[in-house]
């Protein structure tokens, strides 16, 4: 089977000799994977993205990583490797890293799952680019100009490792409008496919994708460990589903017998998959879905005096920029106080994040001090982040919490 020849890039990356101020050259030497334009002392004039930079420490002379550079955004380096050991960028190099990133997901794999995020990002060396696989279906993700003269030695690396019989590339809106490329957004660039909507499994559930129009890759991967969890506390219970999205809680809890199930998310079209994906598995509860916004029907849920055995509000991010941080947490602490009138006596509460810019610590500080004001006993029984396909390698890459609050009522 042939690779798409739109894989290939007619740009051929040079070489650029780099130094850095004392700040960024202590990132680097801490393995640290961006280097942000303010730290860049020295470069050659005609630097384009996809260049590969060659950063030398300041007094020494002597290589310290490997990175690439990105003309379009502010971190201007992303690092590959921070070694004073030699490295070579090459398809040798690319096939190692993902081999490395293969190995860390093998205990997930283990379990009855066939979908699993392969590559995250800086995290596993590969920043700017995301890679999941759904069953037999590998969608690549890619955010930045950076990887295009790769390409052709990564695709094939990926499909190999994976076993992949389709690949597909999915651009960032920034890419799609980048002139350096012939990829289409949604693009098959290897093997074919007879759907895009792609059926897998995760931890026995069934589920589906829309690996070509879907959010990011067509589903959200990093929950799995909590939608397993929330699933077996959810027997003979009622749940309620906030943000439920492609209905990622609903679906485990009914597949561990949920008694009634209600999935709450904006988007029509959403709550249509959360039913369809429902209806994948064996189930015999309720399965009921509300359309709206998120605030003013769990008010209207509470005026008309519904509460929940289970309650799961898991909302996208609040703060994509650092302005926003101070109204993320006000939203966070208002659906903390929601979930708790709408969570019934002896009830479970769960609540989430995956605003980066929100910290794990303030977030689950937020909760705790909502719940303590309402005079209503409760104990924390766990707060989770990442599941394993999700490794974090640096501080600003952790961005999801869970924490679990049972009332004692």
């Amino acid at each position: 089977m042939l690779f798409s020849s739109k894989i290939k890039s007619n740009y051929k990356p040079k070489r650029l000799a780099v130094k850095l101020n004392a700040k960024g050259e202590q990132f680097v030497v801490q393995g640290h994977p961006w280097v942000f334009s303010n730290n860049i002392t020295k470069i050659n004039d005609d630097a384009k993205s996809g260049d590969l930079a060659i950063v030398f420490s300041k007094n020494k002379n002597r290589v310290i990583g490997l990175g690439l550079y990105d003309a379009n955004s502010p971190i201007r380096i992303k690092m590959l490797h921070s070694s004073h050991e030699k490295a070579e960028i090459n398809s040798t190099f690319f096939q190692n890293k993902i081999s490395d990133a293969f190995t860390k997901r093998q205990p997930l794999l283990k379990t009855n799952t066939n979908s699993y995020r392969l590559l995250f990002g800086e995290s596993d060396y590969f920043p700017g680019l995301i890679a999941d696989v759904y069953a037999t279906v590998l969608v690549v993700k890619i955010y930045s100009e950076i990887w295009l003269p790769y390409l052709e030695a990564i695709i094939p690396s990926l499909q190999e490792t994976s076993g992949a019989e389709t690949i597909v590339i999915r651009l960032s809106r920034g890419l799609e409008k980048s002139k350096l490329h012939k990829l289409e957004n949604g693009e098959v660039v290897y093997g074919t496919l007879q759907n895009e909507v792609v059926e897998f499994v995760e931890h026995g559930v069934n589920f589906s994708a829309n690996v070509i129009k879907g959010h990011k890759t067509g589903y959200f991967l990093d929950h799995r460990a909590n939608r397993k969890q929330v699933g077996e506390w959810s027997k003979g219970k009622t749940v309620l589903d906030v943000f439920s999205y492609a209905g990622g809680f609903s679906v485990h809890a009914l597949a561990n017998g949920a008694k009634e199930v209600t999935s709450l998310d904006i988007s029509k079209q959403a709550l249509e998959i959360a039913i369809q994906n429902g209806k994948l598995n064996n189930y015999s509860g309720k399965h009921k879905i509300i359309a709206g916004d998120a605030f003013v029907e769990l008010k209207n849920l509470i005026k008309n005096r519904v509460t929940f055995d289970v309650v799961v509000i898991d909302p996208p991010s609040f703060a994509k920029q650092a302005s926003e941080i101070d109204l993320a947490k006000k939203k966070y602490a208002q659906l903390a106080e929601l979930g708790e009138k709408l969570t019934a006596k002896n009830g479970l509460l769960v609540l989430a994040s995956c605003s980066s810019r929100v910290l794990t610590q303030s977030f689950f500080d937020i909760n705790s001090k909502v719940l303590s004001s309402n005079n209503r006993p409760f104990k924390v029984i766990l707060k989770t982040g990442h599941d394993t396909d999700h490794p974090i390698g640096f501080q600003e890459g952790a961005y999801l919490k869970c924490g679990y609050y049972r009332f004692v009522d």
